[in-house]
This record gives C-alpha cells, structure tokens and sequence, in this order.
C-alpha cells in the first residue's frame, strides 16, 4: 500500500492540525518507548468522547508547521519505518503494526497506545524509528507533540515476507482508512464520518486524534483498534474489529456525541474515484478506455430490491437521495475486471469493492450519493453514505454498529441478472441522419435467470424515464455465445439542460429477470 502522489492528493484536503502532549516513561521492546500505564475501556473511551462533547472544541497543537510543510512528497517517501520496530513485530499480536510520519499533506499528530490487560501505555515517538539522516527537515522536529500520523497493519509476522508485502489496513489523515480487497489492490476509501458533503456549507473533516491497539494471539482472530474521533461539531468514540480474510471484513462500533447541528451526517461514508468509464467518454480526454476505482453504487433495499446505480462525472456537484428504510446494506463497486478495459499498470482492474452491512435496524433515511466534478484522476470525487432522516441536532448521540466488507464483489449479490455495462450514443437509426436532442441507451444484463429462459423467448425490458420521450426500444441476445447475456437499448428525446432519472429491468411474464438499473443522465 506504498503511498502514491495521488494518496496523498486526494486527502490533503481533509487535513488540519491537531495534536495531544506527550508524558510517559520509557520501556524497550523492538526499539518502541512507552508512557506510564492508565486504565482503558471501551466505556472510558465513550465517557471521554462525551465529556469532549460537553466542551467547546479547541485544536491541540501539532509538529513545527514551518518544518512540516517542507515534508513534501519526496521527503515523506524517505521516512520509512523500521518494520524492527513495529508493535509486535517480534512477539505478542499476529499482525505488526507500523507507524506513518507527518508531513506536508499529514500535518497532524495522532496518539498511539497499545492496551494490554486493561492498561493502555502511549507509545512514544522517536524519529530513530524512521530512516532519516541527519540532514533530513524531519530531524529538526522536537520529541513532543508526537510526529506520528497513522498507522499500517502488516501480514501476520509468521509469514517470512511480511515486510515485504503491501499492508492490509491504513489509517492515514482526519478518519480515512481503507483496506486491501480479496484481489491484492487497495481503491477507494472509507471515513469515520462525513460531514456536509455536496452541501452550501463548507465540509468539515473530522480526525481520529488517538489510537489504541489490542493484540490478536492468532491469525484467524481479529485485531481490535479503538479511536477517538474529534472535530469542531462532534465527537466519537469507535471500535474496529479487523479481521483478515480473502479479503478484509471490518466490524465498527460507534458513540457519536454532536456538538453543533449538522446540515448532513453521513454515517459510514465510502470515498472513491470515478473520472470516465465506457459509459460516456470524451474524446482524447485520455489514452486510456476507462480510470476508475468503482464504476456504480449497488444498493439492497429494506424491502430487498437489489440496484445498480452506474457512476457520473458531472459538470457541477449533485447528490442524489435514495430514500428507504430499515436498509440491508449499499457499497461502491468495481464490476468491470476486464484489463483491457483499463491498460493501466496501476490496475484499476483489481480495485476493491466496499459493502456496507448494517447491524441492527438503522430506521428511516436515505443512501445519499454525492458526485463532485473532476478532470484527474487524483481526486476522490465520489461519496455513498447513509442519512438519517431525523435532523442531526446538537446534544443528540447515536450509537452504531456495522460491517464493511472490503472484497471483489458484494457479499450478499442478488440471484437475478445484474447490470454488466452501460452505453451512450447518438440517438436514431443508422444510415440516416440523427435527430438532434436524441441518446441511445444501451443496457446489458447478465445471469443464471436470463439462461434459463426458454428457447425462443426473450425478456421484456421494462424503462421509465422522470420526463422526455422513449422510442424504439429493443432487447436481444449479446452475439457472444454467453449464456444469459442480453442487452437492451432505446432512445430518449429530451429538451432542456435538466438531469433525466431513468429506471430499467428486465422480466419474463410476471417474473422478474434482473436488478434494477437506474441512471442519472445530464443532457448536453
């Protein structure tokens, strides 16, 4: 998971400066020091984030800014952790953790504390836990505040290569985390909390400000990382069980104490890239056919409606809502793993696709989906998050509980087909000329119900649209020898700059064949 410029770039956005003071006594274990032991709970932690809560937030300090800022990219890329030193790197959990430094794009500090048997002891930060010379600018930062920015969480220390391989969670800048997938690439990432996305007010970025690391004696347990969530208008208090598996499945538990009101409280938001796709491509934009890390957002309904909603990039923001109630889960996808789609070495390919499971009944809300323009690749312009539909008002907590499966595809797929690829082109009849104001639309479907039909009988393309005309709508079999592979395309007349909703799926008499596709088209 070695840090890209575009890793860096997509956060920096979200960083301002925090920090805690350090006091502690020294203890040797791989190089690592400690401060003096203090009594840990989950219950203390939720205790302090609602005492924090009851006060006016006030920024603690952080590393020398002056320095900081001269750890660009290049400069970061030279501090890099002694994996020798790394928590349980040679004794006590399975999995090692590492820790990030500061930087230009990671200002601020984050606490780190191991917890054994009720005790939590702050490991204390040391610059001769990086490979820094001399005449490195890190060297210049005092021991106090810590100079620590996140962490990694490596393979298990009884695989022979686990400093060598890529890590398989990162906590790095305000609450962003992500997690390797089951295809060995990490995508898209997650936060804490999301605050204002796509809205008229400015989106505030809360941080996990302090970290504490609970052992797991073997592989197949989890690793437990608690973290106290601080910001201008909340905090919170949360447990992560990290478990690895094909992939990586991530079992959260949150206290949210709201210090302000919050226009939009977006609960375990998913953060992606989409900038083209095979969907609606400008020409020579780029040498590539598609740059993506999801291509659409799957959602399960509370009434068990599976959909496909493909991804946009919009000339201006929009978010768009998708109301429901007591939800089974959503996730930002990449369905699309065909290499040549992509030919790109940083194999987009092999992204991760993220589900969201709730646990428990999260009541009446919708799934806001919110779009951001972008003309690079660089930036995450894509947010999937859950709303509830009661305003979010100071004084008011929330306790939470769900999952993120961190895998190839959803973890509980629909048995009907599913959308496989979605087209735009000019409308009309070709080898004539093409009414203006026209898009064809092509759709295609694929699964085991559409491979049942019967011979001779097609599925009947069922499409709506929130306003223009459809016209000459068609479904056939894809000439691809697939069994269960069919395809459906239409047109639609529309005048004015508006976005259209478009609704498809496919049935055979009273049976439904296939998801439901829906689509926001933005005419031109």
């Amino acid at each position: 998971m070695s840090l890209s410029r575009r890793n860096f770039l997509q956060l920096a956005i979200a960083m301002n400066a925090l920090s805690l003071l350090k006091a502690g006594t020294a203890h040797a274990e791989s190089g690592l020091k400690f401060g003096a032991p203090s009594p840990f709970s989950f219950e203390i932690l939720k205790a302090l984030a609602r005492e924090r809560a009851g006060r006016e937030y006030t920024p603690p300090p952080q590393p020398d800014p002056e320095i900081v800022k001269q750890i660009d990219y290049d400069a970061h890329g030279k501090l890099q952790y002694r994996k020798e030193a790394a928590l349980w790197a040679e004794s006590g959990g399975c999995y090692p953790i590492s820790f990030q430094h500061v930087g230009m794009f990671f200002p601020k500090t984050v606490t780190m504390n191991v917890v054994e048997k009720g005790a939590a002891r702050e490991i204390l930060y040391d610059p001769k836990l990086f490979t820094m010379g001399p005449d490195h600018v890190a060297s210049r930062l005092p021991a106090v505040p810590s100079a620590f920015a996140g962490f990694w969480l490596h393979e298990s220390r009884k695989e022979a290569d686990w400093k060598k391989r890529e890590p398989w969670v990162t906590f790095l800048g305000a609450s962003y985390f992500r997690a390797i997938g089951e295809l060995g690439q990490v995508g898209l990432s997650a936060r804490g909390i999301a605050l204002n996305p796509g809205t008229a007010s400015p989106e505030e970025f809360p941080d996990f400000v302090s970290f504490w690391f609970e052992a797991s004696c073997k592989a197949d347990d989890p690793v437990t990382v608690h973290a106290l969530l601080d910001g201008p208008s909340l905090t919170g208090a949360y447990r992560f069980s990290l478990k690895r598996t094909k992939g990586v499945v991530m079992e959260i538990e949150a206290a949210l104490f709201l210090r302000k009101d919050i226009e939009r409280l977006g609960i375990a938001p998913l953060t992606s890239m989409y900038w083209f796709s095979e969907t609606a491509k400008p020409t020579g934009v780029d040498w590539r056919p598609e740059v993506h890390d999801s291509d659409g957002l799957a959602l399960w309904t509370g009434i068990g409606e599976h959909i496909w909603r493909p991804l946009n990039n919009p000339a201006h923001i929009m978010v768009s809502s998708f109301s429901d109630k007591s939800p089974k889960g959503f996730g930002l996808g990449q369905r699309d793993r065909v290499f040549d789609h992509y030919l790109d070495g940083v194999r987009y390919h092999l992204r991760p696709t993220a589900w969201v499971e709730p646990l428990g009944d999260w009541g009446e809300g919708a799934v806001q989906l919110t779009e951001i323009p972008t003309d690079d690749e660089i930036h995450d312009n894509i947010v999937a998050m859950w709303v509830p539909r009661e305003p979010a008002t100071a004084g008011k907590t929330y306790d939470l509980r769900y999952r993120i499966h961190w895998l190839a595809d959803e973890p509980f797929p629909s048995p009907l087909a599913r959308c496989v690829a979605t087209r735009l082109g000019n409308g009309g009849q070709p080898g004539k000329p093409r009414p203006k104001g026209v898009r064809k639309f092509m759709v295609e479907f694929l699964g085991k119900p559409l491979a049942k039909l019967p011979f001779g009988e097609k599925p009947e393309p069922v499409v709506t649209a929130s306003r223009g005309e459809l016209s000459r709508l068609e479904i056939e079999a894809v000439p691809d020898d697939v069994p269960g592979h069919w395809r459906t395309h239409f047109d639609l007349a529309v005048e004015g700059p508006d976005p259209v909703e478009i609704r498809c799926y496919l049935r055979h008499k009273d049976e439904v064949m296939s998801e439901t596709w829906l689509y926001q088209y933005h005419p031109f």
